[in-house]
């Protein structure tokens, strides 16, 4: 399925018209869904195909993953909190797991930023550059 510019647009202006304080506002996003289901504009498919994907980046943007070596206690992890929010703004849907085979540290995954200050990365790191 191919999109033109006019589709690509439009599948952008509603994205932007989704947006409150630059957070995705999901009544808002179920609203343009059936608005543009109600109207069928011409290409109306490829908008929304596009406007799906607009929203599935932005989700992913707003994820990250922190996964540790052992249990991080509370204090820990309102320090990840905090600093996280501090660099990637409100909204950041963060999920906390255990990886005992990351030996030591973190390993932090928002979006398609990576940051691995764990053991495991290191030597495999140290490995490489041999």
């Amino acid at each position: 399925m191919k999109i033109t510019k006019q589709e690509r647009r439009e599948a952008k202006g509603l994205f932007r018209a989704c947006q409150v304080n630059g957070l995705l506002d999901e009544t808002r996003v179920r609203r343009a869904v059936q608005a543009v289901l109600s109207q069928k504009p011409r290409g109306y498919l490829e908008i929304l195909t596009q406007f799906a994907r607009l929203v599935k980046l932005d989700q992913e943007r707003r994820s990250a993953r922190v996964e540790s070596a052992t249990v991080l206690s509370a204090a820990e992890q309102n320090e990840v909190l905090n600093s996280l929010g501090r660099k990637y703004g409100p909204g950041l849907n963060i999920a906390f797991a255990q990886k005992p085979e990351l030996i030591g540290g973190l390993r932090i995954s928002v979006g398609s930023d990576v940051y691995d200050g764990s053991v495991r990365g290191r030597l495999e790191r140290l490995r490489e550059s041999f």
